[in-house]
């Protein structure tokens, strides 16, 4: 009996730590389908991986692949839009919207077994969006010794069609992903 738990126990953290890795993988290729804008703040499908992380993988593993990703730019591992890492980038002026993807996952998490008939799934994922935005756009200011004003136009308003895409495009997905990779035993 003894043995059969710690066999049990190894193979959910092999799972676990595939899974984190499969996830930081998606997301670092997803930050390669890059549109750069002249103000810096280059417009990714990262924003459609993030959630998609939370969702699918819970909300523990979602965060882990998030945080791994950040500290594997951190490191220099060209994963950032445009093929980039290191730490000035981390902590340039996009790197609100970076650091702030563990929260976003998270929450994506926290709400992904409500599904897309639930309001509470739609609110959870729009509050992850939301939270992105204003840390993003926040640590903008700050770095850029920018006006909120100036930010906002650069970090928020060419973005919104697109993010209202990504929003809806990541519950739909996410949802059906997760309930095919549960019914094949995978999750």
């Amino acid at each position: 009996m003894e043995k059969e738990k710690i066999v049990t126990r190894q193979t959910t953290n092999v799972k676990d730590i595939c899974y984190i890795a499969i996830f930081t993988a998606i997301i670092a290729i997803m930050a390669q389908i890059s549109i750069p804008l002249p103000a810096g703040v280059p417009l990714t499908l990262q924003t459609l991986a993030v959630p998609l992380a939370g969702i699918i993988l819970g909300a523990k593993r979602g965060t882990l692949s998030t945080l791994v990703y950040i500290l594997l730019a951190m490191v220099g591992v060209p994963v950032l839009a445009g093929l980039s890492g290191g730490i000035g980038v981390v902590f340039g002026m996009t790197g609100g919207f970076i650091l702030s993807f563990p929260i976003m996952a998270l929450i994506s998490g926290l709400v992904s077994d409500k599904g897309v008939k639930s309001p509470i799934y739609w609110l959870g994922l729009l509050a992850g969006v939301i939270i992105n935005y204003i840390i993003g756009t926040v640590w903008f200011v700050i770095v850029a010794d920018s006006t909120f004003a100036v930010a906002f136009a650069a970090c928020v308003l060419p973005f919104i069609p697109t993010a209202v895409l990504k929003f809806i495009l990541s519950g739909i997905l996410g949802d059906t992903l997760k309930k095919a990779m549960r019914k094949a035993n995978l999750l």
